[in-house]
């Protein structure tokens, strides 16, 4: 009679030859999933350099200069007059107003100084401020001259309002105090 032989026990395997396949398609399916936040930055025109040699002083009068100090406490100057953050727009929108309808070398300058411990988030604030006041300025100007809201005006109507609301905004170097 034959002898029975005992069966090895099969010891359990995981096939391991598609794991890379595997670990691929993971990797491409967050890749393509995720989605990367991307910070833009303050959008502002730089002027072109000019070299000191070449640079020259012209004398701004007194009425064309809006002057915005912001110190280290968050205290907020606008034209030596204590200002709260809200108080810039209502205060900066008459004066952009009441120059549209000069030349270009007669409008509006804000000048932005601040001091070398002046919180990032305040400054930030008091420029979105400056800016709010010149867009509802533009805003205004649009419906009264045009009927329309500037998202919907064509490219030349645009720099119409461009040329005689033009933003000019002057950021001066933080001062360090000693």
């Amino acid at each position: 009679m034959p002898q029975l032989r005992k069966k090895k026990p099969r010891e359990a395997e995981i096939p391991t030859a598609s794991q890379a396949d595997l670990a691929f398609l993971l990797l491409l399916f967050f890749l393509v999933s995720t989605t990367i936040d991307v910070d833009t930055g303050i959008g502002l025109t730089l002027p072109e350099y000019v070299p000191p040699e070449e640079q020259v002083k012209v004398e701004v009068p007194k009425d064309r200069m809006a002057s915005l100090l912001i110190n280290e406490a968050g205290d907020i100057l606008l034209d030596n007059q204590v200002v709260t953050l809200t108080q810039i727009l209502e205060r900066i929108k008459p004066r952009i107003i009441e120059k549209i309808e000069l030349p270009a070398n007669k409008k509006l300058i804000v000048s932005v100084k601040t001091d070398a411990k002046t919180s990032y988030n305040l400054y930030i604030q008091a420029l979105d401020q400056v800016k709010e006041a010149y867009f509802e300025v533009r805003e205004e100007y649009a419906l009264q001259k045009f009927g329309k809201r500037v998202i919907d005006l064509n490219t030349e109507q645009l720099n119409e309002i461009k040329d005689k609301i033009p933003i000019i905004i002057s950021i001066a170097e933080p001062e360090v105090v000693k």
